[in-house]
């Protein structure tokens, strides 16, 4: 497999950490987001949207952190990162799309580019922004944590899945910008017992 990446984008980060979750090899292409590698030609023709992450397999190129992960989920099954009974899949798939559907799409920098562009939004603006999305979502991703009895080690029972999978890079980035994230214990308690394990050190943007 051949994973086109960016060590500080999120949605990267998530398939690093369920493709070392999974133990499959792959080939690390970086498509530097700084230089706009991501918006030229070469790389639109490979994926029209210009983001990563991006992966091929078998000749066949694939997109979509969430569909991504669905796909390893499919074709390398062991370990899983889904429960196995329909409740628990439901639940840790509500508790990534959280991270992947509510948080990260207001988030990105192309969402604060816009601000700045288009509003005049300053540095303490885009930051508030920021922070403003992090804690309307880490709130209920909390409780839904917190009030849950199966909430293990991990959002899920005692081994990491899906849901711990997109968790993280959140995380990251929130302590990136600066965010409180005093009010989430059970939040940060569960990331810090995923960034024990191996397959979330190796995937770390830092960890170069």
């Amino acid at each position: 497999m051949r994973l086109y990446d960016f060590s500080h984008s999120s949605a990267a980060y998530r398939l690093r950490i369920a493709l070392n979750l999974k133990g499959i090899p792959y080939e690390a292409i970086p498509v530097d987001l700084r230089t706009g590698e991501d918006r030229g030609a070469a790389y639109r023709a490979r994926n029209p949207q210009g983001l990563v992450p991006a992966l091929e397999d078998n000749g066949r190129l694939f997109t979509q952190s969430i569909a991504l992960c669905e796909y390893l989920e499919e074709t390398h099954p062991e370990p899983p990162l889904l429960p196995k009974d329909p409740a628990g899949r439901a639940r840790v798939r509500a508790l990534a799309a959280i991270v992947a559907c509510d948080i990260h799409p207001l988030d990105t920098i192309r969402v604060l580019d816009q601000l700045t562009e288009r509003f005049g939004a300053d540095e303490a603006g885009r930051l508030g922004w920021y922070c403003h999305w992090i804690a309307e979502g880490l709130s209920a991703f909390e409780r839904l944590l917190a009030d849950s009895p199966d909430t293990g080690e991990f959002c899920h029972g005692d081994q990491p899945t899906l849901a711990d999978v997109f968790l993280v890079p959140q995380v990251y980035n929130a302590r990136r910008f600066r965010c409180d994230l005093t009010p989430y214990p059970e939040t940060l308690r569960v990331t810090a017992r995923c960034h024990a394990l191996s397959p979330f050190q190796t995937a770390h943007p830092d960890s170069d």
